[in-house]
């Protein structure tokens, strides 16, 4: 059995609300159509890693819509809690509990994510308690840990959705003793300003053939801002 684990939180884009504020910008629909490559995408470069990907959905009677959507070649779980802190704690919880050694969570709203990060977060469990990615609006990305240094308390007292999540979560990290291995800043998709973000850093690079940047210039009329 493999010993890594990797879990995405997604949503079902036909059940559930997607990018609710970049939808203010772009439509409803066009934000769906971007939230679907978004995961497409970053189940690509997750596929390519030597790890287990379990994918957490929400709503919780979403499974089918799921597997329609992305196949069935994925494991699939409802998130459960009443927050984002307790369902990534359940997520966790119920990952180290099938004997999974080291496990990485991770959002949707980071299409072009690296199979070097990745690699960085595995490697850097190996001697460090727990890591954590920062996002550039004060949340984190990702965050991981091992079997025998996993925190639930971690997730509990944080004013999720603020820009202080970062902060806050490596405060309790530093207050319980831990060593945090911080990955490299990377920039969420929210609103519109990250859309144009994403499409410049991205005008040369490998990811431009991705779905999310084929689509982004296939209607790039709905970003233009002079």
């Amino acid at each position: 059995m493999q010993k890594e684990a990797i879990i995405v939180f997604i949503k079902s884009p036909d059940r559930a609300r997607v990018k609710s504020r970049l939808a203010e910008s772009i439509g409803k629909e066009r934000a769906r159509i971007l939230y679907r490559y978004f995961v497409e995408d970053l189940l690509d470069t997750l596929t390519g890693q030597d790890v287990h990907l379990r994918l957490y959905f929400e709503p919780h009677d979403a499974k089918d819509d799921i597997s329609r959507w992305l196949g069935k070649q994925y494991d699939l779980f409802p998130q459960r809690g009443a927050d984002l802190g307790e369902k990534m704690k359940q997520a966790f919880e119920e990952t180290f509990q099938q004997g999974y050694r080291s496990v990485l969570l991770i959002g949707s709203d980071v299409p072009d994510l690296t199979a070097g990060i990745f690699k960085e977060g595995f490697d850097a469990l190996s001697i460090h308690d727990a890591l954590l990615g920062p996002s550039m609006d004060g949340g984190y990305y990702l965050i991981g840990f091992r079997d025998e240094t996993f925190r639930p308390e971690i997730f509990e007292g944080i004013p999720w959705s603020t820009n202080v999540v970062f902060q806050k979560t490596l405060e309790v990290f530093i207050a319980l003793g831990d060593v945090v291995h911080i990955l490299p800043a990377w920039r969420d998709i929210d609103v519109i300003e990250d859309l144009k973000a994403l499409m410049h850093r991205h005008g040369e690079s490998p990811f431009r053939q991705s779905r999310t940047m084929r689509y982004l210039v296939s209607q790039k009329d709905f970003i233009r801002q002079d």
